[in-house]
């Protein structure tokens, strides 16, 4: 019997993906990892086939997203536990069978989540609690640094030390180990809604939701090193962002709530592109303010629908 399945999504992150495979160490579990890759151009399949032979492939000729592509491996894997994995991470000594045997003493335990480290070793935020109202219009806008301190600190959970062992709402999606028979239950990562960003959010509510919980646990340790993919793509990466905010709050808020945020968003874009263009006409970074203009546009044209 397969212990764990390992499902990397890749997308042109080749190096990346290299250090990631190379960390896996099965140690005492038996496992299987499947790489599925979103039509990448730097030769990402041809290097696992040729240096990771044992390892799945599944190449795709399009790009499906992150929710897409993560069901694909999710459904060709056959393990008891399936660890979603990005592919820029690297996994820490014995991190896997820490993870493993964590669900296998915690029977309640639906998903999981190790201490997610930058590269220099510092600790990353990787804890949430379920975002409200208030927070969707302050957390990643430029109201941020105007948010009451305690909002926010609620909501990424700087409240308990990232050292102790416990229960959250909801993890990053960088590295998280499901139980089989949870995502038996409630699903997998919801396609029509979500292309990437939020993702995780919904998926994790709907295992709360079911009555599982779910666990952080910082004894296991995964290096991460945050966006390598989505940073090849600006406009892109904002559009998904906020299209997937206003999305995951019209799910479990409501359309009054969602038209709201959405209505807010565009009009952040529209006060960025003036504060933007005024810059570079002051002949401040003129061409970075010249980029950040047109990728703000493409936004706004997008609608965030």
């Amino acid at each position: 019997m397969i212990d764990l399945s390992i499902v990397i999504l890749n997308w042109n992150v080749r190096d990346l993906l290299e250090r990631c495979l190379a960390s896996i160490r099965p140690g005492r579990l038996c496992l299987e990892t499947i790489v599925v890759d979103n039509a990448s151009s730097d030769d990402s399949v041809a290097l696992v086939r040729s240096k990771y032979p044992a390892t799945i492939v599944i190449a795709n000729s399009t790009n499906r997203g992150f929710t897409g592509g993560n069901n694909q491996g999710l459904a060709a894997s056959n393990g008891r536990y399936v660890l979603v994995l990005n592919p820029d991470t690297e996994i820490i000594d014995n991190a896997l069978e820490t993870l493993v045997a964590y669900l296998d003493a915690h029977s309640d335990v639906g998903a999981l989540g190790p201490q997610l480290l930058n590269p220099d070793r510092s600790i990353q935020s990787s804890r949430r609690r379920f975002p409200t109202v208030k927070t969707a219009f302050f957390e990643s806008t430029w109201l941020q640094g105007l948010a009451p301190r305690s909002w926010l600190r609620r909501f990424y959970m700087d409240d308990v030390s990232p050292d102790v062992t416990q229960e959250v709402d909801w993890l990053n999606g960088a590295c998280t180990l499901f139980r089989r028979s949870t995502l038996d239950q409630v699903g997998v990562y919801d396609e029509q809604n979500f292309f990437m960003y939020s993702e995780e959010l919904d998926l994790c509510r709907r295992v709360k939701e079911a009555g599982w919980k779910i666990a952080y646990l910082p004894e296991a340790k995964v290096i991460h090193y945050v966006g390598k993919s989505s940073e090849q793509a600006a406009a892109a990466r904002h559009i998904h962002f906020q299209t997937s905010k206003v999305r995951y709050f019209r799910k479990y808020h409501g359309p009054r709530v969602a038209g709201l945020l959405r209505w807010f968003l565009l009009w952040s874009y529209r006060w960025q592109i003036g504060l933007e263009s005024l810059k570079g006409a002051l002949g401040h970074q003129r061409e970075l303010r010249r980029q950040r203009v047109e990728v703000y546009r493409q936004v706004i044209r997008s609608g965030l629908k």
